[in-house]
């Protein structure tokens, strides 16, 4: 289970970029998935060998002065309540100011580990500023500067270092499905189908779901266990921060998952929150499975599933290769079907090819379809093996990796995806020096 770190803190105090900076030491190094349009709010951080899900919740307050104040509460109050650990930003130009000591107190009613950083403390004197920040009642801080970058190793280091242990999980070895998607499309009916009894309360009001519960299922020569997303909102919860909220509690569910089954209302198709959570399910290199619920619902016509799949696939590039299953929880129309598309989708993530086979296979296609040169050099591919991690990840080892670029590692996957069956998954290539 990965940890979830927020950054909180009023408006322009430098979160989005202490967020970026913290990301991209790992999106550019780490993340060769091309076309991955990086969300702005949320991302991948890794630290002294600790991986993290980190979340801006300054990108989400817009709006004028009065609007703020009420917003950044209720984005503050939802970090808290979904993150593990939270950096709470200040800024040492201004000093300590009365919004400060507002966040200050919400979080101090939090009780999870918060870690004080004082940004643009890029000379000396500010360092020496940054003591008045005291006064709010922390024991240490961290001056930092998210510009330049200062600062922020110290950071890093005493954040990762108070993660908890997580002890090992005694896995049963059963896969596990989470079923996420946006508010109301039917995720909590789908699970009350599959197990037969009503044991989510499923009313017409969007996000009445609150908690986590993993089932486990077997039933039909099905054996798996079923994550469903913790209430993607409350009712309390207006419509601005919807969006937040979806995503705050997908993360969680995603990254306890192996194969997510992404359930999109038909009735509104895959809008941008939906890709969201797609794009998710990707970066955390989870198994995926679009059901398309509500089908009974809309109006059709012999073209009308073939334009809906095309619309949906066009949204999804590069990363098309997801089976799309048209259901109807409603109905019950083909939910054994999913399930089984879903298993097979596990044993895609879980496939281990040979290295020998994998050579015989992709080597003559190199040959035949080689990279093409680059400044007048030749690169050559020799040898290629599939990296021992829990979701598919090849090296292939060549004289010049720096050279190759992203339309040739697309070529491979796609050559890979031919070959070997690798639908619904996402697969990872790095290009090694010999």
């Amino acid at each position: 289970m990965g940890n979830i770190v927020a950054i909180v803190g009023r408006p322009n105090v430098g979160k989005s970029t202490l967020f970026n900076r913290i990301i991209q030491k790992r999106e550019a190094i780490v993340d060769p998935t091309c076309g991955v349009t990086r969300d702005r709010h949320y991302g991948k951080g890794e630290w002294n060998g600790k991986e993290f899900t980190l979340i801006d919740t300054g990108g989400y307050v817009e709006g004028s002065e009065d609007v703020f104040q009420k917003e950044i509460d209720k984005q503050v109050a939802l970090a808290i309540e979904e993150a593990d650990t939270i950096i709470f930003m200040v800024d040492v130009s201004e000093g300590v100011t009365g919004m400060d000591t507002e966040v200050a107190q919400l979080l101090r009613r939090a009780n999870k580990p918060v870690f004080l950083a004082v940004n643009k403390a890029d000379n000396g004197d500010r360092v020496q500023t940054a003591i008045e920040f005291y006064a709010m009642g922390y024991e240490t801080l961290y001056p930092v500067s998210a510009i330049n970058g200062s600062g922020t190793g110290e950071l890093l280091d005493a954040l990762v270092a108070a993660f908890p242990d997580t002890p090992a999980d005694p896995d049963d070895g059963l896969p596990r499905f989470a079923v996420v998607g946006r508010p109301n499309a039917g995720k909590s009916s789908l699970i009350n189908a599959l197990i037969g009894k009503e044991r989510y309360i499923v009313t017409d009001v969007a996000g009445t779901t609150r908690d986590s519960i993993d089932t486990v299922y077997n039933r039909f020569g099905f054996d798996f266990k079923l994550v469903d997303t913790a209430g993607i909102r409350r009712k309390s919860k207006v419509k601005e921060d919807i969006e937040f909220y979806s995503v705050m509690r997908s993360i969680r569910t995603i990254e306890n998952a192996d194969v997510c089954l992404l359930v999109v209302d038909a009735t509104r198709g895959f809008d941008g929150q939906v890709q969201n959570i797609f794009w998710l399910a990707h970066r955390n290199h989870k198994g995926v499975v679009v059901l398309v619920n509500k089908w009974d619902l809309v109006q059709k016509d012999t073209h009308t599933t073939k334009m809906f799949e095309q619309d949906i696939r066009s949204k999804m590039e590069p990363f098309t290769d997801v089976p799309i299953v048209f259901v109807s929880v409603h109905q019950k129309q083909r939910i054994l079907k999913a399930l089984e598309i879903a298993l097979s989708v596990h044993q895609n993530r879980s496939r281990r090819i040979p290295t020998r086979k994998l050579n015989d296979t992709m080597l003559p296609i190199i040959e035949h379809y080689p990279p093409p040169a680059t400044k007048g050099k030749h690169i050559k591919i020799k040898f290629c093996t599939q990296l021992p991690t829990a979701h598919p990840q090849f090296a292939f080892f060549c004289n010049l990796p720096q050279y190759l670029k992203d339309p040739y590692r697309r070529f491979l996957e796609n050559k890979l995806r031919e070959v070997f069956d690798f639908n619904g998954v996402p697969i990872t290539i790095y290009f090694r020096k010999k």
